[in-house]
């Protein structure tokens, strides 16, 4: 029978299938940071566990890591009580149970979502959790990625495997060719406008189409990043030259065994005759720079369209409407272009990649940040982004044009370290949820392209960056 994707993974992974709806599978990796494996560590010196599989574990720490560092900068430098036990406690646990961690010192630490394909760790045909939800990342790669919650953490740990249900098959083809001034990021919130933050919903999305095909890794994983945010469980792509190119450049396999690898490699994509449940095709020629305007993913728009009003939409959305409205300040706003900013954050698991980077860089290069920005921040994904991006020149193209360049971390994507917004600031940002508090209490979250936050950051608003 002709398989997807999805299916042929699941296949090759499967253990166990249960009575029940549930199946037992394989993992390959699992990537651990500080927020999510505390708990699970505890819960196997309890049970007197140990993991079953070293090498399949990597960690490091980033939601909770400070952006400003520096090159002597120890863990019992973190000011807030709580992200330093957690930043110890990782320490202390891959020490103990022997598990290779990049730390906060190291030179390869980064957000593990970023600094696990950069470092080999992410190879095709795999199986990979975390105790994150945006590690569909990983399926840019033609692997099943998934996130996974701390008890499941603690299980995969002690068992390498984990107990889930199959999810159906949803194909997404993105076709043609992208106007000038938009980018991936743009193509997957208009995908979340589109179809909703529920439109995924049990299913694994396949992407594919001549987009895919002509698109960097960098931007495949921008998109199976922000396939969580339209519901899916997983997001992936499958594997072809551009998959195959980015391995030999960045995985420690030998050549040989590269070698015999690259032949199954090769299988891991949809048959021709293969059947999804659900299909989608969207013309990306159409598309324009895509900007949130409320406190959900979904609620985006065109950046040259009206904010929706109250007459736009359903009776029964037109609270959540008017709540969302009221939350982002903008009762007196008609549209996106009329609004102030008072910081801009270029960074995060879905856009703080070299290609992000270069892109911001390009559009700001020669210029300044508006007077009425408060500031303006660069966050690279990891150790090896930053190392490039300084080696490229960015980092004083950025300083020079007023921006705050930074060490690695999660940083302003979330409300778990000093990057946060205060109350009713407004934020240009690059990262993947914009929910009423996720940069900080009562802060007002945009989400965008690099290319979009670079340019409201020079211009003080939304502008058309073609």
């Amino acid at each position: 029978m002709a398989k997807t994707l999805y299916d042929k993974l699941w296949n090759e992974h499967l253990v166990q299938k249960y009575d029940s709806n549930e199946s037992l599978i394989y993992i390959d990796r699992h990537y651990l940071h500080e927020v999510t494996s505390p708990q699970a560590f505890e819960g196997l010196r309890y049970k007197n566990l140990s993991p079953w599989r070293l090498d399949a574990n990597v960690a490091t720490p980033d939601h909770n890591v400070p952006t400003i560092r520096g090159e002597s900068f120890k863990v019992e430098l973190i000011d807030d009580e709580v992200s330093k036990i957690q930043v110890v406690e990782l320490d202390k646990n891959c020490n103990e149970f022997g598990i290779q961690q990049f730390d906060i010192t190291s030179k390869e630490q980064g957000i593990v979502h970023v600094m696990g394909p950069e470092l080999g760790y992410t190879l095709p045909g795999m199986t990979i959790v975390c105790g994150d939800s945006h590690t569909s990342t990983h399926g840019a790669f033609g692997c099943l990625a998934m996130g996974i919650g701390t008890s499941e953490v603690e299980h995969v740990l002690a068992t390498q495997c984990l107990k889930i249900t199959k999810l159906k098959n949803m194909q997404v083809c993105f076709e043609g060719e992208l106007k000038p001034g938009v980018t991936s990021k743009d193509i997957a919130l208009h995908l979340i406008k589109t179809i909703g933050t529920a439109g995924g919903t049990g299913h694994a999305i396949e992407f594919s189409g001549s987009y895919i095909n002509s698109a960097s890794m960098e931007s495949r994983m921008t998109i199976c990043n922000m396939a969580i945010e339209a519901g899916a469980k997983v997001g992936l792509i499958a594997v072809d030259g551009v998959t195959i190119d980015y391995v030999r450049d960045h995985s420690n396999l030998s050549e040989d065994i590269f070698n015999q690898a690259e032949i199954f490699w090769k299988s891991l994509h949809s048959d021709d005759r293969a059947t999804f449940n659900k299909t989608l095709t969207i013309d990306v020629s159409s598309i324009k720079p895509q900007v949130t305007w409320g406190t959900s993913p979904e609620m985006t728009i065109n950046f040259d369209d009206q904010i929706p009003r109250i007459s736009d939409v359903e009776e029964d959305q037109q609270e959540n409407l008017k709540l969302a409205k009221s939350y982002m300040g903008l009762e007196g706003a008609d549209r996106l272009q009329d609004l102030t900013f008072d910081r801009i954050f270029i960074g995060s698991c879905t856009n703080s990649r070299i290609e992000d980077l270069r892109l911001a860089a390009n559009a700001v290069k020669g210029k300044h940040v508006s007077k009425d920005i408060i500031e303006a921040i660069v966050v690279p994904g990891s150790g090896m982004v930053k190392a490039q991006a300084e080696e490229e020149g960015l980092d004083k193209i950025f300083q020079d044009a007023g921006f705050f360049w930074r060490d690695p971390g999660c940083s302003m994507c979330l409300g778990m370290n000093p990057d946060q917004l205060k109350p009713y600031e407004r934020c240009a940002s690059t990262s993947n949820r914009n929910f009423e508090g996720r940069q900080g209490n009562l802060g007002r979250t945009h989400l965008m392209s690099p290319l979009m936050a670079a340019l409201t950051a020079v211009n003080g608003k939304i502008s058309d960056p073609s």
